[in-house]
């Protein structure tokens, strides 16, 4: 594992405590093969590091555009969501640095390792306000998570795949899409949903999740891919 100074020089900030910026590396599996380490896991770190960064994007938000709750909700939320955060942190290199048990080390594609990386980058906020305060945790979240918000409002990120896809194709087609579902596989308890998404007989794209929801929305996402909408 590369020295932790090379990590606070990625973020831009210089711990007071290293072992707070380490703690927010730590996920609980790894203190299942290494009970002994000195420090707990990243979990109370993420938490406060979630109320931090929703507060700090609300706040710019509230402060710098004039639009109604509801678009500042939908902007928000594709600010701080799990995809973003996992981004995030991974385009930082904080991958390279994580405490992880020898089975997650290894799973380095899967969806719960998004879910880590997003949990670890919260828990860096988390460690950020602990150890430098408010306004250090502020400059690093306009630095790395708001500076993603002209993007996001160009290309439309914000609405939902499927409510994306929907408008578009009623307006350049005249069609309401549909959704197959194409098959299911697995256990009742880890299913695997494959679901087409249709323009009245024309399959537009395929996409995968854990529920049929989730297949639908990655449908959807692939869909307005292929139609370049």
């Amino acid at each position: 594992m590369p020295p932790i100074e090379k990590l606070e020089q990625t973020l831009g900030v210089s711990f007071l405590n290293k072992d707070t910026l380490r703690q927010a590396l730590v996920h609980r599996s790894y203190l299942n093969e290494h009970p002994d380490f000195a420090l707990g896991h990243n979990e109370r770190l993420e938490f406060l590091g979630d109320a931090v960064v929703e507060l700090v994007v609300t706040e710019h938000l509230y402060h710098n555009y004039e639009n109604p709750e509801g678009d500042l909700t939908n902007w928000r939320a594709s600010l701080v969501n799990a995809d973003m955060m996992s981004g995030i942190c991974e385009s930082l290199g904080v991958d390279d640095y994580l405490y992880l048990s020898r089975g997650e080390s290894k799973d380095a594609k899967s969806k719960a390792r998004r879910y880590i990386l997003a949990n670890a980058f919260e828990a860096i906020i988390g460690a950020i306000y602990l150890d430098r305060g408010l306004e250090e945790a502020k400059q690093f979240i306009l630095r790395t998570v708001v500076s993603k918000l002209p993007s996001i409002l160009e290309d439309r990120s914000y609405v939902d795949p499927k409510s994306r896809f929907q408008e578009a194709a009623q307006e350049k087609t005249g069609i309401t899409p549909s959704y197959r579902v194409l098959s299911e596989e697995g256990p009742d308890h880890a299913k695997i949903f494959q679901v087409g998404i249709y323009l009245d007989k024309e399959q537009v794209a395929v996409g995968t999740g854990t529920s049929k929801q989730e297949a639908q929305v990655a449908a959807a996402a692939a869909g307005v891919k292929k139609k370049g909408w």
